[in-house]
């Protein structure tokens, strides 16, 4: 499945099918996949577009973002969770110092400790 958007936002099409994904889980899943240069590619590709991105989202009634326009609100999600990984934590896509994330959702979600 192939994730669309806007066309004034064609630039960020290589980065929709992995990083607009619907749920945290799914973009934090992403985030602990992907290396340090993945994490700042994304950062680097959509921070200078949040503006056009929020104020396109905000058309929208709250919790209303729909169509090519949610795409864009998810990868916004995905900038500012793995925004930490890049200002804070040098790349690294886990977080430092911390227990594992995936132990958060336990055997009944699928994931393994």
């Amino acid at each position: 499945m192939s994730i669309e958007l806007p066309a004034e936002f064609a630039d960020l099409q290589p980065f929709a099918d992995k990083w607009a994904a619907a749920t945290e889980y799914e973009r934090a899943t992403e985030r602990r996949r992907s290396t340090p240069a993945e994490l700042k590619a994304l950062y680097d590709a959509v921070l200078p577009h949040l503006p056009a991105i929020l104020r396109r989202c905000d058309q929208h009634a709250f919790g209303a973002v729909d169509g090519v326009d949610r795409h864009l609100y998810r990868l916004a999600l995905s900038l500012a969770e793995i925004a930490p990984h890049v200002e804070l934590y040098d790349g690294d896509p886990r977080v430092p110092f911390a227990f594992r994330e995936e132990r958060l959702f336990g055997a009944h979600c699928g994931v393994a400790d």
